[in-house]
């Protein structure tokens, strides 16, 4: 058989194999497409190595597929960082111009002028984890949180970081640069409501800082798969919290900057992540490929251009946040010092805080995402008194890189979180989960309504909180730093002794991680036979059918390789837990690290209501017949809304246009508004029936009564069907107005 061209082509079947039985004709087709998937594999590998190299050649600009403009660089600021901001641009405005960002060492200056914006919507700022990978996965689909925000129509920014820190780089000087960074967005946009910061995995509690320390400068904020209960997880399902003590702490992070010359290598961190499902790192990822190598290449070399980028961070960075954030577990507890005698404290918090987490995923499963809540609050009442606004979004398999990666999760989980987020400020204070449904003929907001569900700290704890296990982490701490100056004593001296920038260099190109991808580069001379043959390869694929025997037997190999590596997993993980407890949770460790607090576990659920108790009710009747109509018709939306515990948006569409078209209510300010809905909120929560019978002082008028009892109608009929606790609330205010 012959090419077009006339070659000789290698891969085709001798025609007297077409008389052989079945199976052997089988066996010489899987032979056939075996050898091909191998060529075409190796060619994958290939260019995967030198994707890794030309990204590193470059400086390893972000991932996103937006084009962007430069706004602010960190490293020109009087503490230089190795941060900055851009904005995305639109696609969709042909007037929109910018540049490219600047490359590593390229100190340009933003653009000169003011750039300041007359779109009023609310500016979006995402974060991406600073984890040992670079920044772009919240961004490096169309079908993702950049592009999700940017079809709401919101100018939409997003801070990068570079491969390397500045000299003498902490994380109190990252989080200045962020919160001038904030800064400037709001300038820029000075008819906008304070922007809104998404912050994705480590990058949440980055947001959390910011938030807790500068609530003046922070919008609604978003924690996507983000860790702020270090200790938090179930008891064997969630490994990785044990490493910590099983390693002895944080004296091994300062060994590995000092083998780095005073930068850690987030190789390293990557390839802790990797640790936790070797079936998937050793096996499935490659696997994968080489059963669909037609279909798998441009998925696969994608996602590793970004999985394969390795950023490092100052040794003062990450031993802040391995010792005071992950071992320590400080910003949960409220001691936390960026800097000295200043300490940041969660209960700071004043905008809406929206949490997404997921079952599925293992490296920051919800317990560590969403127990701070009830370790900071202790109680919903404690949440309303704040005046705060916590909703939480919990999906039932996704992992933890798809929270950020999947487009289905961004079109569905993100495009709603974005969409809700001018809704928040005007919900009742208190703690809410976010229910996601999706309406049977389409419609508004592309098949989906929203609700918000009013939760008690139960409905936290009722996932498997954990929360009585987490007192064998404290010895952890202590233990810890204990060894920690131990080695900065009586090592470390030595090893920085024998270390220098060329030494250092030469450890981090060694590491496995990154010898695995150069390797199988044009740097390696074999590497070109896959490079000559692949294309002859794709001219005459011959891929087995899927009912083939021999493919059958290799899927049967693959999943069984599969499953040993999990049984592996299991049993190490089990080992690793099981001596964990004996280490730390026993009674010798109790007895030298005693608990500070008494309250553990399902004891924080409580009412502590004695504040409240002695306000006297004389004091509540004279707010609540405090106001006139606006105040009324406030009060009477959130008493229909929530008199089934849940606020749906259609009820929060209703309501806006009532406040657009009505004539007393339209030029409310919308910090009046907002400051309106806590003050009703409260009256509305300390004494329901008082709140409805005094609206009839709130409207002396006639006229009022009956425009205020028509908006409480249409807002409880927008979704076509009155319950049973909304008639109720109803026929009260029907009742009260005298109408």
């Amino acid at each position: 058989m012959k090419h077009v061209n006339g070659a000789d082509d290698i891969t085709a079947w001798p025609s007297f194999l077409t008389a052989m039985p079945e199976w052997v004709e089988a066996a010489f087709a899987y032979q056939t497409d075996f050898i091909q998937r191998g060529i075409l594999f190796a060619e994958i590998l290939r260019q995967r190595g030198n994707l890794y190299m030309e990204h590193v050649r470059a400086g390893q600009p972000p991932v996103l597929v937006f084009d962007y403009d430069w706004v602010l660089d960190g490293r020109t600021l009087p503490r230089p960082v190795n941060y900055a901001i851009v904005r995305i641009r639109d696609r969709r405005h042909a007037d929109e111009t910018g540049s490219a960002a600047p490359a590593q060492g390229d100190r340009r200056k933003p653009p000169s002028g003011e750039h300041r914006s007359a779109n009023k919507r609310r500016p979006i700022v995402i974060i991406d984890p600073r984890a040992g990978h670079g920044p772009g996965i919240g961004g490096s689909k169309i079908d993702s949180q950049i592009g999700m925000a940017l079809n709401q129509g919101h100018p939409v920014y997003f801070i990068l970081f570079f491969t390397d820190p500045a000299p003498g780089q902490t994380l109190a000087d990252v989080q200045a640069a962020e919160v001038r960074f904030l800064e400037e967005v709001a300038r820029r946009h000075p008819e906008a409501e304070k922007p809104a910061v998404i912050g994705n995995c480590q990058a949440g509690w980055a947001a959390a800082l910011i938030g807790a320390d500068r609530p003046d400068v922070t919008g609604p904020l978003v924690f996507n798969g983000s860790p702020l209960s270090y200790w938090g997880g179930v008891e064997g399902a969630n490994p990785m919290r044990y490493k910590g003590g099983l390693t002895g702490g944080v004296w091994l992070t300062s060994l590995w900057s000092d083998l780095g010359n005073g930068k850690f290598d987030g190789a390293s961190l990557v390839a802790g992540f990797e640790d936790l499902n070797p079936a998937n790192t050793i096996w499935t990822k490659q696997y994968n490929v080489w059963a669909n190598v037609d279909t798998e290449a441009e998925r696969y070399l994608n996602f590793e251009k970004w999985w394969g980028g390795f950023f490092k961070m100052n040794a003062e960075e990450i031993h802040f946040i391995v010792d005071s954030l992950f071992v320590g577990n400080e910003l949960e507890q409220g001691y936390l010092r960026l800097q000295e005698g200043k300490a940041i404290h969660l209960k700071n918090l004043r905008d809406p805080i929206v949490v997404f987490a997921s079952q599925g995923d293992n490296i920051t499963p919800p317990q560590q995402a969403l127990n701070w809540i009830v370790k900071v609050y202790g109680s919903v009442d404690e949440i309303r008194r704040n005046g705060q606004v916590i909703v939480y979004v919990v999906h039932e398999r996704i992992g933890h890189l798809g929270i950020f990666v999947s487009g289905s999760v961004a079109k569905k989980e993100h495009r709603e979180i974005i969409g809700t987020l001018e809704m928040l400020d005007y919900l009742r204070p208190g703690l809410y989960e976010m229910i996601i449904t999706e309406k049977p003929s389409g419609g508004e907001s592309n098949g989906f309504n929203v609700e918000f569900v009013e939760r008690g700290m139960a409905d936290i704890l009722a996932l498997d909180d954990g929360l009585a296990e987490e007192a064998a982490f404290r010895p952890v701490a202590a233990v810890s730093r204990f060894n920690d100056r131990l080695y900065r004593t009586f090592v470390s001296p030595w090893v920085r002794l024998v270390v220098d920038e060329w030494t250092a260099e030469v450890i981090r190109q060694l590491h496995p991680l990154r010898v695995q991808r150069y390797i199988f580069s044009d740097l390696n001379p074999m590497m070109g036979i896959a490079a000559r043959l692949a294309p002859q390869v794709k001219a005459n694929r011959q891929p087995t059918a899927p009912e083939n025997p021999f493919v059958v037997w290799e899927r049967y190999v693959s999943e069984s390789t599969k499953i040993f590596l999990d049984c592996w997993r299991d049993i190490r993980d089990t080992a690793q837990e099981t001596l964990f407890r004996a280490i730390y949770d026993n009674v010798w460790m109790k007895t030298l690290f005693p608990e500070t607090h008494s309250e553990s576990g399902r004891e924080l659920v409580r009412e502590r209501s004695a504040e409240e108790a002695a306000i006297r009710r004389e004091l509540w009747l004279q707010v609540m017949e405090r106001g006139g109509f606006a105040e009324a018709v406030v009060r009477i939306i959130l008493a229909v809304a929530g008199a089934n515990k849940a606020t749906d948006r259609r009820q929060y569409a209703a309501a806006t246009r009532i406040m657009r078209v009505n004539d007393r209510l339209m030029d409310l300010a919308p910090d009046r508004l907002k400051w309106l809905v806590k003050q009703q909120s409260a009256v509305l929560e300390k004494d329901p029936e008082l709140a409805i019978q005094t609206l009839a002082t709130l409207l002396p008028e006639t006229n009022d009564r009956i425009e205020a009892f028509e908006i409480a109608n249409s807002i409880a009929s927008v979704d076509l069907e009155l319950d049973v606790p909304e008639q109720k609330v109803l026929s009260d205010i029907k009742h009260v107005l005298g109408l």
